[in-house]
């Protein structure tokens, strides 16, 4: 049977409905056929009218599964379902939980479905020697992201708990690996934080230091709303990892392999250089005309999922909006959404959001990424979790063209 929202009644055309479920309108029809939606004629006889309620119960569940298609590989999971323009976690609304509940509220729900206290985030202190000083010999300027794939390594040799894989020793490794991800990133230049997590965090890639409310509480929303994102490329490396019984450590070091590519968490540090390029707001023009004239992909912009708008990236820039009014980098990252709305692009997403904020808090180059890469640890040990509570391994099957076996 299905639950109607008590707020949203009567019933509505199909343009309406196909807008609030990001569909075309034919999928509305494709949708009755099968039962999804109702529909009825409206008293002109000229129009389908649907269900309001149907339609916006639907559009917070989200798109109704097909079975899988050929490449595709479909794992049950009982951890993130996507809506129309935003993830749920474990059933709740991401959006309602970035606005009023801690990262460290977002990764306990993700890992045991329960409210219930998340305890203390400490990392090892010599695994965290151990990653400072494997750090000794890189570079300067070196990425916070390419920092984090050495990182989670030395915090794996240093942690003789690290191959107990029951609930609460991967949650217990959770909190100390994300806490070790942390601190042994170089501080940014001010004084590194020691609350919560995202504190902590801001400390690492902010050379000044918070301020209560604005900025630092859009910073912790981007994390709780990047925390999760189902089956995304980086999960899907990191459920094959936990399937065959890979540690917590290796399942992170996975996820980061693959978080970096310029088409996954990659994107926000693209979004980001396109934004340091606007050095005031008219040359925004200049900035996309000369990426979309050499034919390349504008960073930030349209979603694989979500085809009518980001409901995360929309959040964010606006907790952005209402904590830094008038400030100049703001201006330039809207001058980047107004051209681009001029020349129809798609709608921007979480990594344009995210580049805004690292701009205007003047976080470290690369910052977006880390924040990515940090938050989705949790989500990536969720799925750890449920792949080490089954028994066998993921196996996807090749399809094979190439030349006759001889």
């Amino acid at each position: 049977m299905t639950m109607e929202n008590p707020q949203v009644r009567g019933w509505i055309d199909a343009k309406t409905a196909a807008e609030r479920l990001g569909v075309k309108p034919a999928t509305l029809y494709a949708y009755v056929s099968r039962g999804v939606l109702r529909r009825k004629h409206a008293p002109d006889g000229r129009r389908s009218l649907f269900d309001a309620a149907q339609v916006e119960e639907l559009a917070r569940r989200g798109k109704p599964r097909r079975p899988p298609g050929p490449g595709e590989l479909a794992i049950e999971s009982a951890i993130t379902a996507l809506g129309a323009d935003r993830p749920f976690y474990r059933g709740r609304d991401a959006l309602a939980m970035a606005e009023t509940r801690t990262f460290e509220d977002a990764a306990t729900w993700l890992w045991t479905g329960r409210d219930e206290d998340p305890g203390a985030w400490r990392a090892r202190e010599d695994g965290v020697a151990a990653a400072v000083a494997a750090q000794s010999g890189l570079p300067a300027g070196l990425l916070p992201l390419d920092r984090l794939q050495l990182i989670v390594t030395a915090l794996a040799a240093t942690d003789p708990l690290r191959h107990h894989l029951d609930p609460e020793g991967v949650t217990a490794t959770g909190r100390a690996l994300v806490a070790g991800l942390i601190e042994a990133l170089p501080p940014a230049g001010g004084t590194p934080g020691t609350g919560r997590v995202a504190e902590r965090l801001w400390g690492r890639l902010c050379p000044h230091p918070p301020e209560p409310g604005g900025l630092p509480r859009a910073f912790e929303a981007a994390m709780i709303l990047l925390a999760d994102h189902e089956l995304a490329a980086s999960t899907v490396a990191v459920r094959v990892a936990a399937s065959v019984r890979a540690d917590p450590y290796a399942v992170v070091a996975s996820g980061l392999g693959v978080l970096s590519g310029p088409l996954h968490g990659g994107a926000s540090y693209g979004a980001e250089r396109l934004i340091a390029e606007v050095a005031d707001p008219a040359s925004a023009s200049r900035a996309l005309g000369e990426r979309l004239r050499a034919g390349e992909r504008v960073p930030g912009f349209g979603h694989g999922v979500y085809k009518s708008g980001d409901g995360r990236g929309t959040l964010l820039m606006d907790l952005i909006r209402s904590a830094a009014p008038g400030h100049e980098r703001l201006a330039a990252a809207e001058a980047v959404l107004d051209e681009a709305a001029r020349r129809r692009l798609p709608p921007p997403n979480i990594d344009f959001a995210l580049a805004t904020l690292g701009a205007v808090a003047g976080l470290v180059p690369g910052a977006g990424e880390a924040i990515f890469a940090v938050a989705r640890t949790a989500g990536w040990l969720a799925h750890a979790l449920e792949e080490y509570g089954r028994r066998g391994p993921l196996r996807p099957r090749a399809v094979y063209v190439g030349p006759p076996p001889s």
